[in-house]
């Protein structure tokens, strides 16, 4: 999850090329990848498969050439309701296609048999820009080395759930709050603010949400997964992150409020597993699905230790160019470079400052825009704890979504890249270099 931990840098580099691995299609799931990998040896933060980066515009050309190749069989997002892809439904497929940010991911067998690898040579003549890599995600955080004990912390979760295990020190339950708001939401000068995000769509792409929490009944809740696990949050780290983003205005009780957009519309796609961790094209399909259904605002507190990935920029550009404004966390692993996808061109990278508004050490460097509250945030919490404390620029990022969508409700000029500019010429100056804090503080209109 994304509390402060240590992390060992690690090079943002290409990976070694690999044998094709059977294993590696478009319906594998992130456990069954993960554990091909460590079987691999070599580079384990690479999937064995490969994401096709069409040229803007060219989707349709690039789709038709993957169809020409004989033997390759394409599946396609618009074949699935509301674009909602399920891979393990893909078996048999190839390749699938995200029509909407012009992105496909490639099995690593088939790619490497019909030549479409990271070593192939691309001419201006080619449809698409780039192959490459797929990487393993991570809620912002989260350390490649621990993926696969986070299956245990899904075992204690759900022993919790059921009353069997006392809360120990995952997520940090807090007891009740006097009435108020958070330190975060009074910073961000969010309880002057006459908006609260009614109309406006707000994806949360993350670990899913505790559908059943009872802060939110009653609230238009939109829900998918990607990740072959039901929407429902084991983990905690997606509730938490919800709960900041679009939490209610006055929760029961003496409970602090710690929403900011509280009548906003949620839409929550789960690319996170249980454990915390994904693929890259699980992002990219909830990416895809946010941007089908136009949310004004997409969250994402994931990511991964690599360099600016195509992909990852031609799905931000996509959503720019249809009215939709991506944020991402910048990373816990400062004072290391911003990680992917928060360090694309086309995404916006939020840091992370403490309650004096002093940079988070923690917090990544490099490609930051924009600052949120990132250090000791009471948000949502799955139940029967309902609420917990973390840290982490995955606490910040939604901070920043939920005045995005504050301000996307003044004016419906506000999207997208004028969404952007906005969030930046309001924010509140910060006595740091940019490369730490970005345009700094974001503000609530």
């Amino acid at each position: 999850m994304a509390t402060k931990r240590k992390r060992t840098a690690t090079k943002a580099t290409s990976p070694a090329p690999a044998s094709p691995d059977s294993t590696a299609h478009v319906s594998a799931d992130a456990d069954e990848l993960y554990l091909a990998a460590l079987e691999r040896g070599g580079d384990a933060l690479t999937t064995g498969r490969f994401l096709m980066t069409f040229k803007e515009g060219a989707a349709d050309a690039g789709i038709k050439a993957l169809q020409s190749r004989k033997g390759m069989k394409v599946a396609h997002a618009r074949d699935f309701k509301d674009q909602a892809v399920v891979l393990a439904e893909a078996a048999g497929a190839d390749a699938i296609v995200f029509p909407e940010i012009n992105v496909a991911l490639l099995g690593g067998a088939a790619a490497a048999r019909h030549g479409l690898t990271a070593e192939m040579t691309v001419t201006a003549e080619d449809p698409f820009h780039s192959v490459d890599p797929e990487y393993f995600v991570f809620a912002t955080g989260v350390n490649p080395s621990d993926y696969m004990r986070g299956v245990l912390h899904t075992a204690q979760m759900i022993a919790r759930d059921l009353g069997l295990e006392q809360e120990g020190a995952g997520l940090a339950e807090v007891g009740v709050e006097v009435a108020g708001v958070t330190w975060g939401l009074a910073a961000c000068r969010v309880p002057q603010s006459s908006r609260d995000g009614n109309g406006i769509q707000v994806a949360v792409l993350d670990t899913g949400f505790d559908l059943g929490h009872p802060e939110f009944a009653g609230r238009a809740i939109t829900s998918s997964t990607f990740v072959g696990q039901p929407v429902q949050d084991l983990h905690g780290h997606g509730t938490h992150t919800t709960g900041t983003a679009c939490g209610p205005n006055a929760p029961a009780g003496a409970v602090q409020r710690y929403g900011v957009a509280y009548r906003s519309r949620i839409f929550v796609g789960k690319v996170l597993t249980n454990a915390g961790n994904g693929t890259q094209a699980q992002s990219l399909a909830g990416i895809n699905w946010a941007v089908a259904n136009r949310c004004a605002v997409i969250s994402m507190s994931l990511g991964a230790r690599t360099g600016v990935q195509p992909s990852y920029t031609s799905a931000g550009q996509a959503a720019l160019n249809a009215g939709c404004l991506i944020v991402a966390a910048a990373g816990n692993s400062g004072p290391g470079p911003t990680e992917a996808p928060a360090n694309s061109p086309t995404i916006m990278s939020v840091a992370a400052v403490d309650i004096n508004l002093q940079q988070a050490p923690f917090s990544c460097v490099g490609k930051v825009e924009i600052s949120g509250p990132g250090v000791n945030v009471f948000s949502s919490a799955p139940r029967p704890g309902l609420h917990a404390t973390l840290s982490g620029t995955s606490m910040a990022t939604p901070h920043v979504a939920g005045c995005a969508a504050l301000w996307a409700q003044t004016s419906a000029s506000l999207r997208g890249t004028a969404l952007r500019a906005r969030l930046i010429s309001s924010a509140k100056p910060l006595a740091f270099p940019a490369n730490k804090v970005g345009a700094g503080l974001v503000q609530a209109p």
